[in-house]
């Protein structure tokens, strides 16, 4: 079946066009064609209206009171239809840290399912420790915190059948430069953070092979202008990508702002790091084993009162460096499309492009989702 999407801007892969229409057949993107190339054949009117490529959350960790560490296959199946809602289209569920067996359960279940997913689609498994530091633990368990060991990872890997895809760890642990170098050998992304690391260890870390950092500022030591910490590393490496957190909660604006206009759009990822009360009312919830509480849009451990995963979703973190005026839709859009999906090294997602999966958004002027796409077809409306 085919049909043309015509809209007031298209944001396409490598340039937004004002306009036209956009080809979509058996599920897929075709052809661009500029407003005078008006095609013949079934025509859904957007005007007023604009199109992006549905966006890609790298690192979430559940939603809708469902959690990637405690749910069974059905309510993980439900946060990827609730993804849709935020404008997700294709995800990476996260981990926390955990005891080894705990991982290797969850990656065996996500083998067993592999592809049966009905709502936004997983591309993998992120793994957000357990080869952390305990001081910047954050709302990690220090307790399963340890040693980086290539052996337990490629076990969890197989268990995963291929899907554990991203690992987010601490350079300064002993073995960590060897663990790096032979995992991404491999096509596995590495990235830094939950860490204490001072700015060579995280070059380090980065010259052996890692690629990222993992909620750049969170879980890490501020930047100095002494003493550089990692946090100055993911100011200042290049061909790296920062995860980035813009609920205006874990980052404020003006830092915000400053990583920025420091590495430019196409080193940064918008993630949400969302929990499982995310979509959800005010409350008492956890995050692995550790109680939070939600409110004025924060989770918080209640032990402690550090920041516990975040409630974003993703459409509003793009719709906020927007409004805070850092940077423009084409580019907010591309933070949350293009880059972490490239940033992963996963396909078929992020673009607008032909033959790839037609999953879209269409958004309204001021960035709100007015209508999410999977493969062609119109799967929520606002």
């Amino acid at each position: 079946m085919k049909y043309y999407i015509h809209a007031d801007k298209f944001f396409l892969k490598n340039r937004t066009e004002n306009g036209g229409y956009l080809e979509i057949e058996n599920g897929k993107f075709g052809f661009y064609y500029p407003e005078a190339d008006k095609p013949n054949g079934k025509i859904i009117d957007y005007s007023g209206k604009w199109i992006a490529p549905g966006y890609v959350d790298t690192h979430i960790h559940g939603s809708l009171k469902e959690d990637v560490m405690k749910s069974d296959w059905e309510g993980i199946n439900k946060i990827s239809e609730g993804l849709l809602s935020a404008g997700v289209t294709s995800w990476m569920p996260t981990t926390i840290t955990a005891a080894s067996a705990t991982l290797t359960k969850i990656c065996e279940m996500f083998a067993e399912h592999q592809g049966e997913e009905s709502g936004a689609k997983i591309k993998g498994i992120h793994f957000e420790g357990p080869f952390f530091t305990e001081e910047h633990a954050g709302a990690e368990n220090p307790k399963y915190m340890m040693d980086p060991s290539v052996d337990e990872f490629n076990k969890w890997r197989k268990a995963s059948n291929g899907m554990l895809k991203k690992i987010s760890m601490a350079p300064e642990r002993p073995g960590s430069a060897e663990f790096i170098r032979e995992v991404t050998k491999e096509g596995v992304v590495v990235a830094l953070g939950h860490s204490s690391a001072s700015f060579e260890e995280a070059v380090r870390g980065i010259e052996a092979g890692a690629s990222m950092f993992t909620h750049t500022f969170n879980g890490m030591p501020d930047p100095a202008h002494h003493g550089a910490t990692i946090s100055n590393a993911a100011m200042a490496l290049n061909n790296i990508t920062d995860e980035l957190i813009c609920d205006g909660h874990h980052v404020q604006e003006p830092m915000v702002r400053a990583l920025i206009n420091a590495v430019g759009e196409e080193h940064v990822a918008l993630i949400t790091d969302c929990m499982e009360a995310g979509m959800m009312p005010d409350g008492d919830y956890m995050l692995g084993e550790l109680p939070v509480y939600v409110k004025d849009g924060m989770a918080r451990l209640k032990d402690g009162d550090n920041l516990a995963g975040s409630i974003l979703q993703l459409k509003d973190g793009v719709k906020n460096v927007v409004d805070w005026n850092i940077t423009t839709p084409e580019k907010a859009v591309m933070m949350a499309s293009y880059v972490p999906a490239k940033s992963a090294h996963l396909d078929n997602c992020g673009v607008i492009a032909p033959d790839r999966d037609a999953d879209f958004l269409v958004l309204n002027p001021d960035m709100t989702l007015s209508e999410t796409y999977l493969n062609g077809e119109s799967r929520y409306k606002a």
